[in-house]
């Protein structure tokens, strides 16, 4: 594995960063429990979200540890990212080169970096500096990630790897004045060698060379082919020749002065680089430190990323990790490797309170018993690694100190042990060594031997460890344990649902009732011999089959009780669906009344206004008026201004009066009113009163609908007048309109609500009301359906719509005019 930085192994182990502690147990122990929890495959899991090698490194070389506070530390900066990612937003890590040999050799005075090396360096430099601009980004939103930042290498010493050396690791021109000048050399002398050559070979006798001939290179020597049975050779130093010996590689003796002043130039480009490196080298030295810790940011940001995506890609939430011992809360906890490959996975819920230690869960083969050891377990040490596993909100883990797990056979040829032997190895080595805070995983405890003494041997040691305060999570096929829980506090029994009717498992974890083996069913549906099974049944204990029926008429109870409560959950759900649809109608419905009532204030304002502005315009008229009559001349035109004068003055009365009579009628009523009279109401309408209610309103009955007025601004009239309601559409321009219309139709046929409806409607636009209240009932919905029709088909109804609540709700339509 490649070392990284604040990984550096300890003891064989990879050491987490920070200063995390392993846990504290022997090594064999440690790499035979997450061997078996196939905690390295999870591992590679969460490292293929990482950008490059180092960060996937990284990842994969985490371990648990048992540093609650560290723990804490770590998943609050997986969860900050993750806030951050599931917002939208994203963080980019790059990928780095491994420069932990460049930056040894940097500790060497004198030494001097390859032009590789000096490549990845410029890689580095770059991708710190990229690293540094996402974290800058999180200052508010991810404090945690944005202080990972560390002081950086001078910018100036990435401009000088940019202009001296490519992605390659080739020098470039711009290195050096001197280099660029001395490759311009090689390349004239190179150009005026082969030229050379090129003529000498031409001017050969055909018979002397070889077909296809050309200038060539051998030894560092510029050549060319010719036979060697030729007495045409040229003159010149032989430095090769070809496989059969046929052909020789002369280097002519013209040529020999171009090809040295080759070699000169040649080796001056190389002295020059070797200068250039030197000095790259040497200013990269006294970074050296500030390089290692780019190092660093750039991979532990790459890891930390990786683990902010793994947990946005299983739905993680970030757990509450505690010190061991402490209460295990698992909610919506899923196995890894199953998420990993794309199996449906049904979620699980398991509550372990502080004075439970032990769970034994029963049931039968492929219920998921030892699927749900594992995702326990592997939610524990993936959160005590810093890595949010893949669980719900809620999650309480403890910080274990150590942990066992005996998961499969045990048995070993080359130690000579049985399966039996392997388990009780296993057991002999956990009573060792567990304490409060250690997690122990046993997978079909007290088996591999006789049922009844590996019942005995395993309620022995579950009652041990209970006693010890040590968490064990067991599954058993064995019915005597399953009375366990009854026997001893501290263990408590659970089972996996199982569809007794399908004889196919649910996965659904219960707690406190232990699962039913369905062995013999499982045999009957499989088609074994009816007298097999009969004689099997037989056999069963008195006890065991007591058992089995108290538990299937705890598992069909439970049944029901699913059953209930799902229908339950489905009705709430559909009640709160409708309470939150009434609250948003009753909203509406009050904010529609408060703007009908603003609506009305500012009509009745504007009406106010008005009435005044008509009353100072006409007394500015009489005054002018006046100012021409006292400069009139002659009597023509004094007569002129007493005729304006007087009109004048009775447009100012008029005006005056109306507005004494608006502001009188508004504030009381001169005479008493009774049911009976005649009333004529501030529109002007007419009609019989036909009840005074105790809040003071009216219910006053004009033609064939019933309205509701206010009190301020009726007039009675004694007896029924049919001239003045023959002729009370003259005042229907009156600017107060204090009086609310509402007109009653229940108990009407739909035709004469019809009728009413549009009556009402007419009188409401003629009197300029802003707004009609319908009454018409819940009923049937034969009235309110003909209502709205009328108000749909009227292009004079702006909008229409029922009641607030507590105006009448669905009884009553508002209609608004436009």
């Amino acid at each position: 594995m490649t070392a990284v930085p604040g990984f550096a192994p300890l003891d064989g182990a990879p050491r987490p960063p920070d200063g995390g502690a392993p846990l504290p147990l022997a090594e064999a122990d440690v790499a035979e429990a997450l061997e078996t929890l196939e905690f390295a495959a999870v591992l590679d899991a969460v490292a293929a979200y990482a950008t490059g090698p180092l960060g996937a490194a990284r990842v994969r070389a985490r371990r648990p540890v048992a540093d609650a506070a560290w723990i804490g530390e770590e998943l609050a900066l997986v969860g900050e990212v993750l806030a951050w990612l599931r917002r939208g937003e994203q963080l980019l890590p790059e990928e780095v080169p491994d420069v932990g040999r460049a930056l040894a050799r940097l500790r060497i005075e004198g030494s001097v970096l390859e032009r590789e090396e000096l490549a990845a360096m410029r890689r580095l430099l770059a991708a710190v500096f990229n690293v540094d601009g996402e974290l800058a980004r999180l200052a508010d939103d991810c404090p945690r990630a944005f202080a990972l930042r560390v002081p950086l290498p001078d910018r100036r010493l990435r401009k000088r790897l940019d202009e001296s050396v490519d992605d390659d690791g080739e020098l470039l021109d711009s290195a050096s004045p001197r280099l660029a000048a001395a490759r311009a050399t090689v390349l004239s002398a190179r150009q005026k060698l082969v030229r050379r050559l090129e003529q000498l070979l031409r001017g050969l006798d055909p018979s002397a060379t070889v077909p296809d001939a050309g200038v060539t290179v051998r030894g560092g020597r510029y050549v060319i082919p010719v036979r060697r049975d030729t007495r045409a050779r040229p003159a010149g130093i032989v430095h090769d020749e070809s496989g059969s010996a046929g052909t020789l590689f002369v280097e002519p003796q013209e040529a020999v002065e171009l090809g040295n002043a080759l070699r000169e130039a040649e080796a001056e480009v190389e002295r020059e680089t070797l200068r250039v490196l030197r000095e790259l080298t040497a200013l990269l030295r006294p970074e050296r430190e500030r390089l290692r810790d780019a190092l660093e940011l750039c991979v532990r940001v790459d890891d930390l990323v990786a683990r902010a995506r793994y947990a946005l890609a299983v739905e993680g939430e970030v757990p509450t990790v505690v010190p061991a011992p402490g209460a295990l809360r698992l909610v919506a906890a899923r196995h890894p490797l199953l998420l990993a490959q794309g199996v449906r996975v049904v979620p699980f819920a398991l509550v372990l309170e502080a004075g439970e230690r032990t769970l034994l869960v029963s049931g039968p083969n492929t219920g998921g018993k030892t699927v749900l050891l594992k995702a326990a377990a592997l939610a524990s040490l993936l959160a005590q690694s810093g890595i949010v596993p893949p669980v719900g909100p809620g999650t309480v883990l403890p910080a274990w100190r150590r942990c066992f797990a005996d998961i499969g056979d045990r048995q070993s040829l080359a130690a000579s042990l049985s399966t039996f032997s392997g388990h009780v190895a296993l057991l002999r080595r956990v009573l060792d060594a567990a304490d409060d805070g250690t997690l122990v995983l046993l997978d079909e405890v007290g088996s591999g031997t006789d049922p009844a003494e590996g019942a005995a041997l395993a309620a022995a040691t579950l009652l041990e460890l209970t006693r010890r305060g040590t968490t064990t999570l067991a599954t058993t096929h064995l019915g005597a344990l399953k009375t366990l829980a009854a026997e001893a506090p501290g263990i408590v029994n659970g089972s996996l649902a199982f569809d007794g009717e399908m004889l196919s498992p649910t996965y659904l974890f219960r707690k406190g009732v232990p699962g039913r083996s369905y062995g013999l069913a499982i045999a009957r549906r499989l088609g074994l011999p009816a007298a097999v099974l009969g004689d099997a049944e037989g056999r069963v204990s008195d006890a065991e089959r007591e058992l089995d029926r108290l538990l299937a008429r705890a598992e069909e109870r439970e049944r029901e009780l699913t059953a209930l409560a799902a229908e339950l959950a489905a009705e709430r759900e559909a009640l709160g669906t409708l309470r939150t649809q009434l609250e948003a109608d009753r909203a509406a419905q009050d904010e529609r009344a408060r703007t009908l009532l603003r609506r009305e204030k500012d009509a009745e304002r504007r009406a106010r206004e008005q009435a005044r502005q008509f009353l100072l315009d006409a007394r500015e008229k009489v005054e002018e008026t006046l100012r021409a009559a006292r400069a009139a001349v002659d009597e023509a035109k004094a007569r002129e201004a007493r005729r304006a004068l007087e009109e004048a003055a009775k447009a100012e009365g008029a005006a005056v009066r109306r507005l004494v009579e608006e502001e009188r009628t508004a504030a009381t009523v001169v005479r008493p009113l009774e049911a009976g009279q005649r009333v004529r109401l501030p529109s002007g309408l007419t009609g019989d009163l036909l009840e005074v209610r105790p809040d003071g309103r009216l219910v006053v009955a004009v033609g064939a609908m019933k309205m509701v007025a206010e009190a301020a601004g009726v007039e009675p009239l004694g007896r029924r007048d049919t001239r003045r309601e023959r002729a009370q559409a003259v005042v229907l321009d009156q600017p107060e309109r204090t009086a609310e219309l509402e007109i009653d139709l229940r108990g009407m046929t739909g035709d004469e609500a019809e009728a009413a409806a549009l009556a009402a409607v007419d009188a409401a636009v003629l009197a300029e009301q802003p707004f009609l209240r319908i009454i018409h009932g819940m009923g049937t919905g034969v009235v309110r359906d003909r209502v709205r029709q009328v108000l749909q088909r009227d292009r004079r109804v702006r909008t229409f719509d029922f009641a607030p609540r507590n105006q009448g709700g669905l009884g009553v339509t508002i209609a608004e005019f436009a």
